[in-house]
């Protein structure tokens, strides 16, 4: 078994910051690309954030500048830290992760549960 699990969501005021986490554990034999996707209440699920397995990077055009997306290799472990947060961020944040759970299986992709964030005054 394979399990994605989010923390670090919350409310927060518009200007203001969070930072969210995710772990992967369970039978993993590889991680390819960990990221971050949201949904909006009434509107599609949108990726926000990945990192590659060779350590590029995308974003979102609407979170660039104000989100940041790190890794680490060994704790197998993804993070977004948002800063200057707005209101339209507001949404539930997914983590995501294509793993490979052993050397003769495909890559698949797994889901956190989930983690609200709120940016109201």
């Amino acid at each position: 078994q394979v399990q994605l699990v989010e923390s670090g969501g919350g409310l927060v005021q518009p200007g203001g910051s969070l930072r969210l986490s995710c772990a992967a554990s369970g039978s993993i034999f590889s991680i390819n690309a960990m990221g971050w996707y949201r949904q909006a209440p009434g509107k599609q699920r949108e990726l926000v954030a990945v990192y590659g397995r060779g350590g590029a990077t995308n974003y979102a055009d609407s979170v660039k500048g104000r989100f940041t997306v790190s890794r680490d290799y060994v704790k197998n472990t993804v993070t977004l830290q948002m800063n200057d947060l707005k209101p339209e961020d507001t949404a539930v944040y997914y983590c995501n992760a294509a793993i490979q759970r052993s050397s003769n299986l495909n890559y698949r992709n797994y889901w956190g549960q989930g983690t609200q964030v709120t940016v109201s005054s």
